[in-house]
């Protein structure tokens, strides 16, 4: 078979240009001029038969066709980009690339994190704090620790690592000043919401059969670990994932007054692609996380 291929420069520029919104933005990123980055555009256009963009005098905007090819090209730039890092990196021991929410990471992993470089010759970490969906195509993560119920990820395997529980918490010195015993004493304080889990304290409100307390009324923050922080700061009660602020319990950062807890819908996981070519170095982090998780959990 004959394949029929558009000019890789022209392309890049196309996927550059349309990506960006911009010519000029384009001949930076590609180091050429913006009159160059015209011409190659006009000759995949011409290869094609096709306009790709509505060129008028202050912008230039894709046509429909421009932009059903944007998408085209730039999947397989990220899959060229995937497989080439994995081809350049193979024999080497390189990191291991993580992904988890920064919850996650500063209230379970990192606190976690030397015990696994000091038991194990296992590869370096960069982890990446980061919410985003995840694309093992990209060839930017190995693996991803997410909050779901496990079926979320198609194409990918994905372990059990920590259920958990929600309570509230708050202060010592919080704790302290009111009588917390049962979920209708919030109505005593201010309730810390994470956007992130915005029903949360809805449906705890709920599972405690509480309509007294307003489930919205209160302070808001980006994320859980802002809103644990406010917890500790005395400005109210956020409701903990109790695998999280187990380490704050203990230390007396935080505590836990009012006896009554939800066992959340989901829990997190470790996820990776079901054909990934780095076993070596991910199988040794799977074993580690997984054995940290059933002591925790045990």
């Amino acid at each position: 078979m004959v394949w029929k291929l558009p000019p890789l420069n022209a392309l890049r520029s196309f996927e550059a240009a349309a990506r960006l919104k911009s010519f000029t933005a384009a001949a930076d990123e590609l180091c050429v001029t913006p009159g160059a980055i015209s011409r190659q555009i006009k000759n995949l256009e011409t290869f094609l038969g096709l306009d790709l963009f509505e060129r008028t005098a202050r912008e230039a905007k894709l046509t429909t066709s421009g932009r059903q090819y944007l998408e085209i090209s730039t999947l397989l730039f990220s899959q060229l980009h995937g497989a080439t890092e994995r081809l350049l990196s193979r024999g080497e021991r390189r990191p291991l690339r993580i992904w988890s929410s920064m919850t996650f990471s500063m209230r379970w992993l990192v606190p976690r994190l030397s015990s696994y470089h000091a038991e194990r010759s296992g590869p370096d970490v960069i982890l990446t704090t980061s919410l985003k969906p995840v694309d093992f195509r990209s060839g930017d993560i190995d693996i991803a620790i997410r909050y779901g119920t496990g079926t979320e990820w198609p194409g990918c395997i994905a372990i059990p690592l920590v259920k958990t529980d929600l309570v509230p918490v708050c202060s010592p010195a919080l704790a302290a000043s009111g009588n917390f015993r049962s979920p209708a004493d919030l109505a005593q304080s201010t309730l810390l919401h994470s956007l992130v889990r915005i029903e949360d304290w809805r449906r705890y409100l709920e599972a405690a059969n509480v309509t007294s307390v307003d489930p919205y009324s209160g302070m808001r923050f980006e994320s859980s670990i802002l809103a644990y922080s406010a917890a500790e700061q005395k400005l109210g009660f956020a409701l903990g994932q109790r695998a999280l602020v187990r380490d704050d319990l203990s230390a007396g950062r935080l505590a836990a007054p009012i006896d009554f807890s939800m066992r959340a819908n989901g829990g997190f996981f470790l996820i990776y692609p079901e054909d990934h070519d780095n076993p070596k170095e991910l199988s040794e982090f799977r074993d580690w996380i997984v054995a940290e998780a059933e002591i925790l959990e045990g």
